[in-house]
């Protein structure tokens, strides 16, 4: 997905963290500045555009712990984003950051299929100076049919430190996500995630993947189901999908990670009537935390779950006990 810019903004630092020490160049670009696509820093490194400690080098160069790296963004003609009038639950608002309770089904930016009628549409609408920052300020993002609270920049300020925040995994996000089987206990899934091998609208834990961490808790047990309590320490796409059905624990109304439709033994009907008719990965980003990029205190912000979650976990405590 391109990443189109307005104008070129100011240089870009970063410090390389203990994480990537010994990481090539494009990779540790890459996970420090998530606004920019791994190709265009590729791209940017050999252009002279990216730099490591002052100095030029290559996309297979490793990079050591402490390094500075800084990235010159090149100015490109920005795809006509429209600002659209459309409703948004919006949280919390002021001159730098807004927070919305995203519903499911609302797609975040546009991209192929989806050219209006987006979240960030509504948001140029709603704040017209979000439109000269990169992606709109989105920051980060949710799947189009995941539900709940999404953080996005509405100055240079707050985009630049949201994204460090992103980087070095102090954003605190936490999700609701009901799926099938029991678990035993908590725990951590701590397994690289990249490109399915031969689907390319899935990702898969592979062997050389991005590193990826969740950590869940379970917080109501049902026969053949359980609520959990899901905190990212990574943010790779569809990670909590892609952990969980590769424990063989997928969430319910996965259309790409569910497989085939499941039948606990003895279900009522209306149980299956539920299991069948929910249309989306019962997955909802419940709480985020983050540290406000003017006052520097930690702000917290939580939408409740919406009706079809609700319903759901209705439904399972009642035809569906533990």
């Amino acid at each position: 997905m391109p990443e189109e810019l307005l104008d070129a903004p100011e240089v870009i630092s970063a410090f390389v963290p203990a994480a990537l020490d010994g990481s090539r160049l494009d990779a540790a670009a890459a996970a420090l500045f998530t606004q920019f696509s791994r190709s265009r820093l590729a791209e940017w490194i050999r252009a002279g555009r990216v730099t490591r400690n002052g100095q030029l080098a290559r996309p297979r160069d490793k990079v050591m712990v402490g390094d500075a790296l800084q990235v010159s963004p090149e100015a490109e003609n920005r795809v006509d984003w429209a600002p659209e009038a459309l409703p948004l639950d919006i949280l919390f608002e002021d001159d730098h950051v807004i927070v919305v309770n995203k519903p499911a089904g609302l797609v975040v930016h546009p991209a192929a299929g989806h050219h209006s009628g987006t979240l960030v549409n509504g948001l140029m609408a709603h704040a017209p100076e979000m439109s000269a920052l990169p992606r709109g300020g989105i920051v980060h993002r949710l799947d189009k049919e995941t539900s709940g609270v999404m953080l996005a920049a509405k100055s240079t300020l707050a985009h630049k430190h949201l994204v460090a925040q992103l980087t070095d995994r102090s954003v605190k996000r936490i999700y609701t996500a009901i799926c099938r089987g029991t678990f035993s206990g908590g725990g951590t899934i701590d397994a690289p995630i990249g490109r399915h091998p031969t689907s390319r609208t899935k990702m898969a834990v592979v062997p050389e993947g991005k590193p990826a961490v969740t950590h869940y808790r379970i917080a109501q047990r049902f026969g053949a189901h359980t609520r959990l309590d899901v905190q990212l320490e990574s943010g790779r796409t569809h990670q909590i999908r892609v952990h969980l059905a590769w424990r063989k624990h997928p969430l319910i109304g996965d259309p790409l990670y569910g497989g085939r439709a499941f039948r606990p033994a003895g279900a009522s009907a209306a149980l299956l009537d539920m299991l069948d008719s929910f249309g989306r990965q019962a997955l909802h980003a419940r709480e985020l935390s983050f540290e406000h990029p003017q006052t520097g205190d930690v702000v917290s912000f939580a939408a409740g779950l919406p009706t079809d979650i609700s319903a759901l976990i209705a439904c399972l405590a009642e035809e569906d006990p533990a």
